[in-house]
């Protein structure tokens, strides 16, 4: 999904972090930014125009401008939530029409916490008119978008799909063949290859391959790790095998991959 908030109607960016005691209150306010608000531990009663939504530990909230709202935090714990405030000049109708399609809320993304971790570490440094300050609010709005497209991605997939990426995804170390993948899938063999030719338009073994070219070429760049090494722990039955194949599916070799990366060239 494309972004229809631009990015230059963002002003400021910053991120905060508060642990509510138990029955803790906020507002009642008007919002005037584009907020995401992490719940971290407790619950949220959140009420926006006088409706109701109830807003559980990992997950979080997208608040949009404009809107009425009253925070009631849980009865008989602390809650500890982190937010990212998106301050905006003023929208279109049709940027708000975007906003208001967006749902309200979804899991926390790993990605979004981290972003959040880097936006609070860095806001005794930067103002949060500071371009670093809006780039980061503008990635974790982003990320949470993204993620929209990703669950409405899987969802158009077929369930055994599903499953035997995420087979992949647990097991690429280990050697896998395409009865093991079947298995996963709860499908026979030939299905599953007509299946991933309908929905991927390759084999199944073919993605495999490629999704270990990726984690191979991950580690070439971020690590130093032996081409030895890394064909080990990638799946590959020896580094000439992952040589071939980075070739293959990059045009580059492994240690062109590397220096590349590393910015030498020796």
């Amino acid at each position: 999904m494309s972004s229809a908030l631009p990015y230059d109607k963002i002003t400021s960016a910053y991120a905060g972090t508060i642990v509510y005691p138990p029955k803790g209150t906020y507002g009642p306010r008007v919002q005037q930014d584009v907020q995401l608000v992490l719940l971290h531990t407790g619950e949220l009663d959140l009420m926006i125009d006088n409706a109701r939504y109830q807003v559980k530990a990992g997950q979080v909230v997208l608040l949009k401008p404009q809107h009425h709202e009253y925070f009631a935090f849980a009865e008989s714990q602390e809650s500890w939530h982190r937010w990212v405030t998106l301050s905006v000049s003023a929208l279109t109708d049709a940027e708000l029409q975007y906003l208001d399609s967006l749902p309200f809320s979804m899991p926390i993304p790993e990605a979004l916490n981290s972003v959040t971790d880097m936006l609070l570490s860095l806001q005794n440094d930067y103002l949060k008119q500071d371009e670093l300050m809006i780039s980061l609010g503008y990635s974790a709005f982003q990320l949470f978008t993204a993620r929209i497209a990703q669950t409405k991605q899987q969802q158009e997939l077929h369930p055994s799909i599903i499953a035997a990426l995420t087979y992949i995804q647990q097991h690429y170390t280990e050697e896998i063949a395409l009865p093991d993948l079947a298995g996963a899938a709860g499908v026979s063999p030939e299905h599953l290859v007509r299946l991933f030719h309908v929905h991927q338009h390759l084999t199944p073994i073919r993605y495999l391959w490629q999704y270990r070219v990726l984690k191979a070429t991950e580690l070439l760049s971020q690590s130093g790790l032996s081409i030895g090494e890394i064909a080990t722990r990638c799946g590959f039955k020896t580094a000439f095998h992952l040589s071939r194949l980075v070739k293959e599916q990059t045009g580059s070799t492994p240690s062109e991959i590397r220096k590349a990366a590393w910015g030498t060239t020796n």
